[in-house]
């Protein structure tokens, strides 16, 4: 058993999908998290920025004794994790592998689409992984840049006229491609799924990043024997880079419970 806490870190708030999966499925564990809503959205920077951003949201964390750190992030794990993950001596776990594993055992046709952010899309990170995995599976990519932006202003609603209208835009040519399982490549995604869903229709299963990743760092820790003991108090703390207002508002109603009183400010650019 090992009560120390974790270490999660996303771009802005859509780690918190990644959150309320890791306190479902591990209820006792105590959770660290940082939002970087100073610098959000990741998706449309270069890779070496990145990286650098990647590195400092580490450093922070590792301010903490922490045991495991989830990268809850779609932009991050396709392009800085093969770098960063060897220079820190806890474990890192991404979104691709989680997801991509799910996406694989779901999918009965074997055609998979995966959206996500610019830089995500760009980095070939998931057609490399499904392809290793399942040679014989298609794939399909779509980058929805406005997607970040607009859960981030609260804009994640079904009957949303606009975000329904960019929905349709981005997502119309996968629906059209007769996948049968889409990959929510960016955890900021889940706060759209019934929108995702309403666009392509009830027989498109759609894998959620956030909740795969939680559901592969509990087994990790399960296999190490390192998951906290049945006494532990779990909860979370947040902080972020930014104002924490909006990031309040979003994450308390998506945790169903308020963070208003838990959330630090932190000068990221320090680290």
């Amino acid at each position: 058993m090992d009560n120390r806490p974790i270490g999660v870190f996303d771009s802005g708030l859509g780690g918190i999908t990644a959150v309320r999966e890791l306190m479902r499925v591990m209820p006792t564990q105590p959770i660290i998290y940082f939002g970087d809503t100073g610098r959000v959205p990741y998706g449309g920077r270069s890779r070496e920025t990145i990286v650098r951003y990647t590195r400092q949201d580490i450093r922070f964390l590792l301010t903490f004794d922490l045991k495991l750190i989830v990268a809850a992030c779609g932009t991050m794990s396709a392009n800085a994790l093969d770098i960063v993950a060897n220079e820190v001596d806890i474990p890192i776990v991404g979104v691709v592998e989680s997801s991509v594993r799910r996406a694989i055992e779901e999918t009965k046709n074997g055609r998979i689409g995966v959206i996500g952010t610019t830089a995500t899309i760009k980095s070939g990170a998931y057609e490399r992984l499904i392809s290793a995995l399942a040679p014989d599976a298609q794939v399909f990519s779509a980058a929805c840049p406005l997607f970040v932006p607009l859960v981030e202003n609260g804009r994640y609603s079904a009957g949303d006229v606009a975000v329904e209208a960019i929905a349709s835009d981005y997502l119309k040519p996968l629906a059209q491609r007769d996948i049968d399982t889409l990959i929510l490549g960016c955890t900021h995604y889940p706060l759209l799924r019934d929108v995702i869903s309403g666009v392509m229709g009830p027989c498109v299963k759609l894998v959620d990043a956030g909740e795969a990743c939680a559901v592969n760092a509990a087994s990790l820790l399960r296999r190490e024997d390192m998951l906290c003991d049945e006494n532990s108090r779990g909860g979370c703390r947040f902080f972020v880079s930014d104002d924490p207002g909006n990031f309040s508002s979003i994450a308390s109603v998506f945790l169903g419970c308020s963070v208003s009183d838990e959330i630090e400010q932190v000068d990221i650019s320090s680290y």
